[in-house]
């Protein structure tokens, strides 16, 4: 999996992508990235990617052709899915999430990434490349480096090798048991006056799915009743 980083801060990655399991991921080649300075394609010699809206308003734009060199410097075939990270994106979840691994279409495991910065980007360059357009929440950030790292992590522990456990282990996570993750204890039994859970301690395993199915079940209920009402559709 392989994937083109735009952005105006290159120094940003690979960031938190560089530790834990996703890190030794990419030391072991499960994964790679490369990294565009948008700067490189500035309009001027202060570094320019920017501009003042049409209409006005504030806040500045970056400018579509900068983006296009940016993005026509990585071969048509190398660049797979294009990604925009915009909090009017739709918002990335976990069925999304195995859908671009797993899509055989992907130009091979291979996305382009456009983190935005200022405002926003020009829309024509959005339209130009059918951009794909992702929020990853309803918040703001100052730029889509963070999204983009979000994106590659999501993505990356999904791989073969890449989790201890495998497909188990990133198989009984929330989201992926149709809500949220039941409580998880370990040792010791007792700590603080609070004791584990005797059915966890009873080792008899139908009363123990049982009883995690109950717990994620009233969980989603209190804090993500929206999860159940899309197994519904």
């Amino acid at each position: 999996m392989h994937f083109n980083i735009l952005t105006i801060f290159p120094e940003m990655f690979p960031g938190t992508l560089g530790g834990g399991v996703v890190g030794r991921a990419l030391e072991r080649g499960i994964w790679s990235y490369d990294t565009i300075n948008m700067r490189d394609f500035a309009i001027n010699n202060y570094g320019s990617v920017d501009d003042e809206q049409f209409g006005g308003g504030a806040g500045m734009v970056m400018r579509a052709d900068v983006i296009a060199a940016a993005l026509d410097s990585v071969p048509a075939d190398k660049r797979g899915k294009i990604i925009y990270f915009s909090p009017r994106g739709k918002p990335l979840n976990q069925k999304m999430v195995r859908e671009f691994v797993n899509c055989p279409l992907q130009g091979r495991g291979q996305f382009t990434l456009l983190c935005g910065r200022y405002e926003g980007i020009d829309q024509r360059v959005i339209d130009e490349y059918g951009m794909t357009e992702l929020s990853i929440g309803d918040y703001i950030l100052s730029g889509g480096e963070v999204a983009a790292q979000v994106f590659i992590d999501s993505c990356v522990r999904l791989c073969d090798n890449v989790v201890h456990g495998g497909p188990e282990s990133v198989g009984n996570e929330s989201f992926e048991i149709g809500g949220l993750e039941w409580p998880l204890y370990t040792r010791p039994s007792v700590w603080r006056g609070r004791s584990v859970p005797e059915v966890l301690l009873s080792g008899h395993h139908g009363n123990i799915e049982r009883w995690r199915k109950s717990q994620s079940d009233e969980i989603t209920k209190e804090r993500r009743p929206d999860l159940k009402k899309e197994d519904k559709k």
